[in-house]
C-alpha cells in the first residue's frame, strides 16, 4: 500500500503517541527484508541441535525465514518494547536457600495476556488511519523478533542472545505489528557488547559455547520450563534454587544501569512470588497449583513439573526440615515428581534413613526412570 512522505509521517506520529500511551517503553519500524542473516543463524542452531527438545523451531523454520514467508503482503513491521524490569536485583534471592527464585518475567501475570490486546488496539488505529491490514504477534508465531528489534534500532542482541538497550537495559519483552502500510524505517542498531563478556561468566551451567551462541540443553531456562522430562544429573546442583527459569546472564549485563523497574503493575513481582518458601509449593497439589499461578507464565509448565522443580531446590537447600514433605512426594502419582523427589531425600536424608527408604523403593517402584534414580542415588551414597 503507497503511503505518501506526509501520511508515512502522520501515521508514525500516531504510533508513538497510541504507543506510549499503551505503556510501551519504545517503538520503531523495520523493513521485512532487514534481518537476511538471522535465518542462516537460526539453521546453525537447529543443525547444532542446541534447541534441544523445542521441536516447533525447527518445524517452523521455513517461516522464520523472513517476514514475507509468514505473510508475503507485509510492507513494515513495527516493533515494540514494554519493560519489564525488577526493582531489585533477582540474584539476592539465590542465597535464601529455603526460599525459591522464580525468574523475574513470571512473577505477576502472562505479558502476553498484557500486550497483546494493547497491540491490537494501536494495529486497529493504524487501519483507521491508514487503512490496509495488519497482523499482531507476541512470541506466540514463528517471527523473530530479537533480530526484527536490532534492525529497528531498538538494541542489539547481546552476547546472551537477548536483546540489549543502551536506554533501557535488558528487561524488554518484545512485540509486532504487521502492516501493509509503508513505513519509513528507523536506523538499525549496532553491537556495543565490546568486550565484556559478564552474561557469558554469569551462566551458571555454561550455557554458552561462544559469544552469541546458546545451547538451550544446558539453560535452566529450558530446562526448567520446556524440558518435560527429568532435569539431567549433570545440572541439579548448579540450578541452585531456581525452580521457573533464570535471570543470571540477564542481570550480569552492564547496560542494566539505565534500566528502570516495570511501570505497569501488571508486570511488578506478586509479593508472594518474590521468594516463596519451598515448604509451601512442595504442598501444591494440581488444584492449588492451579489456583496460586492463575494468570502466572507458571502455570503453562503444569504442576508436575513446577514441584520436580522445587524438589530439585529442595535438593540443594541443606535444609532437613523439609525431609518430611519430601517423603511425602516419593509416593505421588506422578513419576517425574517421583524421580526428582528421590535426588532430594538423598541430598538431605541421613545415610542410614535413605538406605532403608531406597530398598523399599526400589521393591515398590514399577517406573523404570524413577527405579534408575533410586540405584544411581543409591549407589552415590556408597562411594
Amino acid at each position: 500500500m503507497r503511503t505518501s512522505i506526509s501520511d508515512q509521517s502522520k501515521l508514525r506520529a500516531l504510533i508513538d503517541r497510541e504507543a506510549e500511551a499503551a505503556g510501551f517503553t519504545a517503538v520503531a519500524v523495520t523493513r521485512p527484508d532487514a534481518i537476511p542473516l538471522a535465518p542462516a543463524r537460526l539453521s546453525e542452531f537447529v543443525a547444532a541441535g542446541f534447541h534441544g527438545s523445542m521441536g516447533w523451531i525447527a518445524e517452523t523454520l521455513e517461516r522464520r525465514s523472513a517476514p514475507s514467508t509468514l505473510w508475503p503482503e507485509v510492507r513494515s513491521i513495527i516493533v515494540l518494547a514494554m519493560n519489564y524490569g525488577p526493582d531489585e536485583d533477582p540474584r539476592t534471592v539465590l542465597a535464601r536457600r529455603d526460599r525459591g527464585a522464580v525468574s523475574v518475567y513470571a512473577r505477576n501475570r502472562d505479558y502476553h495476556e498484557v500486550m497483546k490486546g494493547r497491540l491490537k488496539e494501536i494495529a486497529g488505529k493504524i487501519v483507521s488511519r491508514a487503512g490496509g491490514d495488519v497482523k499482531v504477534f507476541v512470541d506466540t508465531a514463528p517471527v523473530m523478533e530479537k533480530p526484527l528489534a536490532q534492525a529497528a534500532g531498538l538494541g542489539w542482541q547481546g552476547k546472551h542472545t537477548n536483546l540489549v538497550s543502551r536506554d533501557h537495559g535488558s528487561w524488554l519483552f518484545l512485540g509486532t505489528i504487521f502492516t501493509t502500510a509503508e513505513l519509513e524505517p528507523d536506523a538499525p542498531e549496532i553491537d556495543r557488547c565490546g568486550s565484556c563478556r559478564a552474561c557469558l561468566d554469569a551462566c551458571p551451567t555454561k550455557a554458552f559455547p561462544a559469544p552469541y551462541r546458546l545451547d538451550a540443553r544446558r539453560c535452566i531456562s529450558y530446562l526448567t520450563i520446556e524440558n518435560k522430562g527429568p532435569i539431567p544429573h549433570e545440572f541439579r546442583a548448579a540450578i541452585g534454587n531456581r525452580i521457573y527459569g533464570c535471570d543470571d546472564c540477564l542481570a550480569a549485563c552492564p547496560w542494566n544501569k539505565f534500566a528502570s523497574a516495570a511501570s505497569e503493575i501488571k508486570l511488578a513481582a506478586r509479593a508472594d512470588l518474590r521468594a516463596p518458601k519451598l515448604a509451601d509449593l512442595l504442598e501444591l497439589d494440581d488444584a492449588a497449583f492451579r489456583t496460586f499461578f492463575s494468570g502466572s507464565p507458571v502455570k503453562r509448565i503444569g504442576r508436575d513439573r513446577f514441584i520436580r522443580n522445587v524438589l530439585v531446590a529442595a535438593g540443594n537447600s541443606g535444609d532437613p526440615a523439609l525431609v518430611p514433605q519430601v517423603i511425602n512426594l516419593l509416593a505421588d502419582p506422578s513419576a517425574l515428581v517421583r524421580g526428582a523427589a528421590v535426588w532430594a531425600l538423598a541430598r538431605l536424608s541421613s545415610d542410614a534413613d535413605f538406605r532403608a527408604r531406597a530398598q523399599a523403593g526400589l521393591e515398590s517402584e514399577d517406573d523404570e526412570q524413577v527405579r534408575e534414580e533410586w540405584r544411581m542415588a543409591k549407589a552415590e551414597r556408597e562411594r
